[in-house]
């Protein structure tokens, strides 16, 4: 779809995926119209993947990778790899299955265990309980964060075969998977020589290039009110993923509860920070970063983000306080 609106708006930064279109503009028309900017979007992984690129081909070629690499990990796919790896807990696997949890391990233990990819069972038992809004009994948290542990996790990088270690241990790739996949795509993208692209997966996004002759501008949107910024990045050959639990959350006996789990407590986090967009080179780190900050908190982010190159983020408080890292 061919797009050279002259208007300028803003490309929104958001995990909502009922809002992804309504929200996914681009500030275009800054630069003059040497070329058209080509649009198309798709629904892939759970959630509208968009590219914005003044090459054609881009658009085709991301959403072919992302096509792959869902068929691999989709967990509601009885038949995709993942799911066969979950049910047998050993299996030789293909290489982006073998290197996506790899990258999961070693967040595992970059973050200190704030991010891990087995955490899925007490994941699960709290949508259950977040959608019936009923508590789950204490000894049933305990039970669910028993299967949890990346370190549980055996790779031999030799045979690309993964063993996973506890009976019932189930791998999740939600919180990694579209990060990945961007970058996978945009690998793509380079060695068909396109240098420009903006392409967005469910509030993860990659800024290929230049928009024309100026950088890409991305906002981060303010998680209290709808349609409205609270930061804008400009980017070029840059990552930025947003993490929060504004949109998905639900009161219970008067106390909110977020669907991001806390990997240490089994229980949904209570960091004091409702919103987490982190900027770095590598749309993985991204994607993991913006999840591991808000299960941390303000303090234990800084020193975290403190061990990563390049990378920078905007951290909202439940008062509404911005910090920028």
């Amino acid at each position: 779809m061919r797009n050279n609106k002259r208007n300028k708006m803003m490309f929104f930064l958001s995990r909502d995926i009922r809002r992804s279109i309504i929200f996914c503009t681009l500030c275009l028309g800054m630069m003059g119209c040497q070329k058209p900017l080509y649009q198309e979007t798709q629904f892939i992984m759970g959630t509208f993947v968009e590219v914005k690129s003044p090459d054609v081909r881009a658009s085709a070629i991301v959403f072919d990778e992302f096509k792959k690499l869902e068929a691999v990990f989709n967990l509601f796919d009885r038949d995709s790899e993942l799911s066969r790896l979950n049910g047998s807990q050993r299996a030789v696997v293909s290489e982006p299955l073998f290197d996506i949890i790899q990258r999961a391990q070693e967040f595992y233990r970059r973050t200190d265990g704030a991010f891990d990819v087995t955490v899925g069972p007490a994941a699960m038992l709290w949508k259950k309980a977040i959608a019936s809004k009923t508590l789950p009994a204490p000894e049933a948290v305990v039970q669910a964060l028993s299967l949890a542990g990346s370190d549980f996790i055996y790779l031999d990088a030799k045979t690309r075969e993964v063993v996973l270690l506890k009976s019932g241990m189930r791998i999740d790739l939600g919180g990694i998977a579209k990060g990945f996949a961007l970058d996978r795509a945009v690998r793509k993208l380079k060695d068909a020589r396109i240098d420009s692209a903006l392409i967005n997966a469910g509030g993860n996004v990659y800024c290929l290039g230049r928009n024309r002759r100026a950088l890409w501008r991305v906002g981060v949107q303010d998680p209290f009110h709808e349609g409205k910024v609270v930061d804008e990045l400009a980017l070029t050959n840059k990552a930025a993923a947003t993490a929060g639990d504004y949109q998905q959350y639900a009161e219970i006996n008067g106390r909110r509860y977020s669907h991001i789990i806390d990997p240490k407590t089994g229980y949904p986090v209570q960091s004091g920070i409702v919103s987490a967009t982190v900027v770095t080179p590598d749309a993985t780190a991204s994607d993991v970063l913006s999840t591991a900050c808000v299960v941390l908190g303000l303090e234990k982010s800084r020193k975290l983000l403190s061990r990563f190159a390049d990378t920078k983020a905007v951290l909202v408080a439940a008062d509404g306080t911005l910090y920028r890292i």
